[in-house]
């Protein structure tokens, strides 16, 4: 451990922290000049403690210095890929600790990223923060994706210090929200990042790693290891989870159990998280038994809003309350806080009561086969559509909205299918259109062309959980195969992530059905490794390795309609609360509301 005096902190680097089975893992500390008991703000995970953002994420970077605000009060030195800035929290009394989870960066041992295993560190490391000099024993957690993903794990545990969580873009069930969306296998986005986001920076690769600039030690370990044996000391990410089919252990290891999780809970989302993050910012809000827990969800970047002058206020007054024990009007807080996004592209900030809300006119738009179009009234004539089961599919539109209209909330869908082969992949797109007939589209999380929600079901996994299923959110169990008999029809009940969107008279809603994820059809955006197309980086591949054969998901779909196969949208139509009741609901998030960026 090294020990200095830097930009008016004590750091302390590669702090060891002996794990109950003899595994070392290493944090660097961030903590207040002036002695004291202070309450730390920790985060595990994978990235390398020591690499610097704009090493390990140069583009994200770029972005991130077109915010100036991101840089008041900061040097931007200490800055590390989604978690806190030390030069932000440190002055205001907070301890800042960053370990680098097993086999990671500086900490040795197997390199299995969201297991079990991980969870029991995290959750040791949170009781040894506890009991440091310099720790006044309450331990909160924060930071974005990976580093809110395990937060919502180790709370399953209860550490006796855990005080509060800030799970930011977080998603929660291993299976539903990351590997398997409806039951397809989802494996690009974690065969992408596991090789050029974890491996690179895997305990071992030493010398041909990255370095930190600040006391130039090497991110990944002082040794250097050949490849073969880097590769013995690490999980098979992609195998690991296609040889894991169904919502078995192996899954339930790695998500969350909501009834254990009574924590206080700021569950931090994204409009635009579709594929990864924001179901499990909702699901942990509504599902986890803490009485003390509040749902905030906002748009545009995926990384940025957590270091604006909002994130940061945000983050601090619940911490502040929580760990500090500072009165500040924080249990005031309503407890829904939501950006409402707005086809010009800018928000608007409004505090509501409970999700989904309350006053919701929960619509059915029917499907008519027969002129592809979604509308109000059931159909009493039967019709149906085919379409290739791999192909783009068929999109039915609704014709021009008479009012404005604001769809916020969950989404579901109630199919009547049938398929030529015994199984089905059906690709769900919500989308919006102008009266033009130009595409609504967001620059949300990862990809600039989002559209409003995807949602996705292998027909052989339709089996629904009946406990936890509503009719706005089907919860299916995965965890049986029932294949279809060719050309037979089946209901089928499917889930979309939710949305927000305010749309203009003269609008139009679109649902497009396919057997392949939605792509824009301009030009695709490259991110890092990523190739933005419509869908961000969360393909869903074909092929025998995929578990998406071809001669059982490409052969031909048919859509069913009218009479007794009633196949419909639900979508969560909000309309406007009375404005004095709603200016006083809003009144209670004006202190965050001015620190909100504008359009840009």
């Amino acid at each position: 451990m090294k020990k200095e005096i830097r930009d008016n902190m004590i750091i302390e680097w590669d702090v060891e922290i002996k794990m109950d089975d003899g595994v070392v893992l290493r944090a660097d500390v961030f903590r207040p000049i002036k002695e004291g008991k202070y309450p730390v703000i920790l985060s595990y995970g994978p990235y390398g403690k020591g690499l610097h953002f704009s090493i390990g994420y140069p583009f994200q970077w770029q972005r991130l210095k077109q915010i100036p605000e991101v840089f008041q009060g900061s040097s931007g030195k200490y800055m590390n890929w989604e978690t806190v800035d030390p030069e932000k929290w440190v002055p205001d009394g907070y301890v800042i600790v960053r370990v680098d989870s097993r086999g990671a960066g500086r900490s040795e041992g197997f390199l299995d990223p969201l297991s079990s295993r991980e969870t029991k560190d995290l959750y040791n490391c949170i009781e040894w923060a506890a009991e440091q000099p310099w720790s006044n024993g309450k331990i909160g957690l924060a930071g974005i994706s990976y580093y809110a993903i395990n937060q919502w794990a180790v709370a399953s545990l209860k550490p006796p210090h855990l005080a509060a969580i800030c799970p930011w873009e977080a998603a929660a069930d291993f299976y539903r929200d990351m590997t398997y969306h409806g039951g397809i296998p989802s494996t690009a986005f974690w065969r992408v990042w596991y090789e050029n986001q974890v491996v690179k920076v895997q305990h071992g690769v030493g010398e041909r790693g990255p370095v930190n600039p600040i006391n130039g030690e090497l991110v990944a370990g002082p040794e250097t290891l050949p490849d073969e044996e880097l590769r013995k000391r690490r999980v098979d990410m992609e195998k690991i989870i296609l040889d894991h089919p169904l919502y078995d252990q192996f899954h339930k290891d790695r998500s969350p159990d909501w009834s254990k999780i009574e924590v206080p809970l700021l569950s931090c989302g994204n409009w635009g998280g579709l594929g990864l993050h924001l179901r499990g910012n909702v699901e942990g809000f509504i599902m986890s038994a803490s009485k003390e827990k509040w749902l905030e969800i906002h748009g545009r970047e995926h990384w940025i809003e957590f270091y604006t002058n909002y994130g940061v206020q945000l983050q601090k007054k619940f911490f502040d309350y929580y760990l500090k024990g500072i009165e500040n009007g924080w249990k005031e807080t309503p407890r829904v806080i939501l950006w409402i996004r707005h086809v010009d592209g800018s928000y608007k900030l409004r505090a509501e009561n409970e999700w989904p809300i309350g006053r919701t006119r929960w619509t059915k738009l029917y499907l008519n086969p027969e002129n592809l179009t979604l509308e109000f009234d059931k159909i009493e004539k039967e019709s149906n559509v085919e379409y290739e089961s791999l192909g783009d599919g068929v999109t039915f539109l609704l014709p021009p909205l008479q009012e404005d209209t604001e769809i916020t909330g969950p989404i579901s869908a109630k199919l009547f299918i049938s398929s030529s082969t015994s199984d089905a992949d059906i690709f769900l797109t919500l989308r919006a259109f102008s009266p033009s007939m130009k595409e609504v589209f967001f620059y949300d999380y990862l990809d600039p062309h989002t559209p409003l929600s995807h949602g996705w079901l292998r027909a052989s996994h339709r089996k629904l959980d009946e406990r936890l299923s509503t009719e706005w959110r089907p919860y299916h169990t995965h965890d049986e195969l029932n294949y279809l008999t060719p050309n037979e029809i089946y209901e089928l009940d499917i889930e979309l992530w939710p949305t927000c969107v305010y749309l203009p008279k003269g609008y139009r809603i679109g649902l497009t059905i396919g057997g392949k994820d939605f792509e824009y059809s301009g030009e695709p955006v490259r991110l890092g490794h990523f190739l933005m197309s419509g869908s961000g980086p969360f393909y869903h591949e074909v092929g025998d390795f995929f578990r998406r054969p071809k001669n059982i998901y490409g052969g031909k779909i048919r859509i069913y309609g009218g009479k007794n196969k009633a196949s419909y949208l639900l979508l969560p139509i909000v309309p406007p609360r009375d404005p004095e009741e709603q200016k006083k609901l809003d009144e209670k998030i004006s202190w965050l509301a001015k620190h909100m960026r504008v359009k840009e």
